[in-house]
């Protein structure tokens, strides 16, 4: 039976690779790659595994989510991960976007307040023999007093982008990714604008990417941002 199940979610994760990933304009090869090798549904308690690889966001409780496949391929995708990066998530939760950053060859470290869905991601990882860095904090915060990242992933719809985030990524080079709202929706699946940041001395250059509905990052409330 186990077997049958490792196959059938196997076959699950080519079909979301194949179904909805390529037809939509996922074409990165190594965000593919990743995609199609790591296993989703050991990110999420055995009620939810079966949802693992539909079309939508998956409600954890709490006020939390795992990002549809399809957003989060997107995000990842104009992350552009690149070998050897240090990239920081942001709003990690259960650790699956780390896993596929990581899988791409990144040197990732996964951030979120919530102490279990950290250990959740860790125990995942470690059976998957990733080595991926877990920190407990304020996703409002980053990572302050650390070397600079070559990239930062908030991982879920945010209302603005904090300005503290700036000197946290490498000047000339570094890149921030994430959903911003296009209206105060709480705690609600709602479409917003994917982004992507770039530092410029000690600012942040703003592009918005396309159009993207996933849910809320909790924890995010309005606070001091770049206006652009």
């Amino acid at each position: 039976m186990m077997a049958s199940t490792a196959i059938s979610f196997a076959t699950a994760r080519q079909f979301m690779v194949d179904s909805q990933l390529r037809p939509t304009k996922v074409t990165h090869p190594a965000v593919l790659d990743a995609m199609r090798r790591i296993p989703r549904e050991q990110f999420l308690p055995g009620a939810l595994a079966a949802l693992a690889y539909g079309d939508q966001d998956i409600d954890l409780g709490s006020g939390r989510f795992l990002m549809a496949p399809l957003a989060f391929a997107r995000l990842a995708q104009l992350l552009a991960p690149v070998d050897g990066e240090r990239i920081l998530v942001v709003g990690s939760g259960v650790g699956y976007g780390a896993a596929v950053l990581a899988a791409c060859g990144a040197r990732v470290t996964a951030l979120d307040s919530d102490d279990a869905l950290l250990a959740n991601g860790r125990a995942v990882h470690q059976a998957l023999g990733l080595t991926i860095t877990s920190q407990a904090g304020d996703p409002l915060a980053g990572l302050p007093g650390v070397q600079a990242w070559d990239a930062i992933l908030i991982e879920g719809m945010i209302p603005a982008i904090p300005a503290v985030f700036a000197g946290q990524l490498k000047p000339g080079q570094g890149r921030l990714v994430t959903v911003r709202a296009s209206q105060a929706v709480p705690g609600a699946t709602a479409t917003g604008v994917a982004v992507i940041a770039e530092r410029q001395g000690e600012n942040l250059a703003l592009t918005s990417a396309f159009d993207c509905t996933t849910a809320p990052l909790a924890g995010f409330a309005p606070v001091p941002e770049f206006q652009f």
